[in-house]
């Protein structure tokens, strides 16, 4: 793979994302994907999904996890439904998990990925204790599949992240960074975080968002925008993942309703100024 390919975030079943017939019309080389529900995570699934992508000349690098009952609704709705977390249904979703990391093994995926949730901010408490014991679990599990697990950005300051990274201890935990997420949730300025975290950075989001008014940051949600629109600064966010020595994929991530025409326009938008810096800044 040459260095920062394009890429594009689509789902196999989920409605997430881009479309895979809009990827093969723009001819983006790469994409991660949303894991399929449960009841399609089959090997017949991943097979025919993996001859979609091979026929379209895409590669797959990374799977991502998500679970019934999250909610993005708020900043307080994220943090009380949103992956591992919360306690009601964090040994459910840690399975489930596992088994997302199984039909990556399938679609021959080295990188699983996850919003883990807002980590408990006590890390002499019992709820980030008993968050460490499963995320190593499951961290185990993903590394008998010959696997590593990214986990998005967003809902923790880099610190916190890098503390947490730490505190689970396992040598298959790294990081997918999203930059405008920093912005919605409103938890550090975006390429600062990337400085401090980027050791860890094995795979990136592209996605450009605001910040939410002054006095509301971390408390209301900023607004997502189209790549380049918004306050991330695309341009110093390329330049600093050179320096960083970060050489994967560039996977647009652009949250817009299943409308054909709309999402071939916005990422195919985004694949031009992508292109545009990536032959500037490399």
């Amino acid at each position: 793979m040459s260095q920062w390919p394009i890429g594009v975030f689509t789902s196999v079943d989920a409605g997430l994302g881009v479309r895979l017939d809009v990827v093969e019309e723009l001819k983006i080389p790469t994409v991660q994907i949303h894991a399929p529900h449960q009841e399609t995570r089959t090997e017949q699934s991943a097979n025919e999904f993996l001859a979609k992508c091979q026929a379209a000349g895409v590669e797959i690098t990374c799977v991502f996890g998500g679970f019934e009952g999250e909610s993005y609704a708020s900043i307080a709705e994220t943090a009380r439904t949103v992956g591992l977390v919360p306690l009601e249904t964090r040994a459910a979703r840690a399975q489930e998990m596992k088994e997302i990391s199984d039909f990556a093994k399938l679609l021959g995926v080295e990188t699983v990925a996850l919003h883990i949730g807002f980590v408990p901010e006590d890390r002499d408490g019992d709820d980030y204790k008993g968050l460490l014991e499963v995320t190593r679990d499951l961290l185990d599990h993903i590394k008998g599949n010959g696997q590593h697990l990214n986990l998005e950005t967003g809902q923790e300051t880099a610190d916190h992240l890098l503390d947490f990274i730490n505190d689970v201890d396992r040598d298959n935990l790294f990081i997918n960074f999203d930059p405008a997420n920093m912005i919605l949730y409103g938890t550090g300025n975006p390429i600062e975080a990337l400085k401090k975290v980027g050791h860890l950075v094995r795979s990136i989001h592209c996605k450009d968002g605001t910040w939410a008014a002054e006095g509301e940051r971390g408390t209301a949600w900023g607004c997502e925008v189209a790549l380049g629109q918004g306050d991330v600064g695309i341009d110093t966010y390329l330049s600093t993942l050179k320096e960083i020595g970060y050489t994967g994929p560039l996977t647009i991530e652009r949250e817009i309703p299943d409308d054909r025409e709309q999402q071939k326009a916005d990422v195919g938008a985004a694949v031009s100024l992508l292109e545009e810096l990536r032959a500037n800044i490399l």
